[in-house]
């Protein structure tokens, strides 16, 4: 399938996620986006060097600035299971708006056409990285990165564009 891009619409899809009560949900894609403007970030891997140091906390430190321009949810996605991404966000105590959603079997990555081989790693199929902005689910901005660059997926990026 071929990568998402600018102009097609978000699929849904179901992800993990733990909630404000500590409580694991099943939530749609669709009714966290729908009718609202929308960053949806993908990461290859929870705990990973590049993903902890600096993706993530990018759009930590950058999360007021990007609400400030009309920005309603950052949404991280990553094939993990919800309690490795859980644990995960615990590792972000200053966290406020980035919710750590949880893509365990890969499914929803497919469905955008972002899955990235990683078996010779020993990580299996994961998610390319990626940033998506998407206006009542319409993509507007599509900064998918190749193989294991960190250059056009950061929320400077997404900044930029807004």
């Amino acid at each position: 399938m071929a990568p998402i891009t600018v102009g097609d619409s978000l699929p849904d899809g179901q992800l993990g996620w733990f909630d404000e009560s500590d409580q694991l949900q099943q939530v749609s894609v669709h009714a966290l986006a729908a009718g609202k403007k929308v960053i949806l970030f993908g990461v290859p891997g929870a705990f990973t060097p590049t993903c902890s140091m600096q993706h993530v906390p990018g759009f930590i430190t950058q999360a007021e600035q990007l609400k400030a321009k009309g920005v309603d949810e950052i949404l991280l996605v990553s094939v993990n299971d919800p309690f490795v991404m859980k644990a995960w966000a615990k590792t972000y105590p200053e966290n406020k708006h980035v919710k750590f959603l949880a893509d365990g079997s890969g499914a929803y990555t497919k469905a955008l056409g972002l899955e990235l081989d990683l078996t010779e790693k020993g990580l299996g199929i994961r998610s390319r990285r990626f940033a998506l902005l998407a206006d009542n689910l319409k993509v507007t901005v599509a900064n998918i990165e190749e193989g294991g660059q960190f250059t056009i997926s950061g929320a400077e990026e997404i900044l930029k564009a807004l």
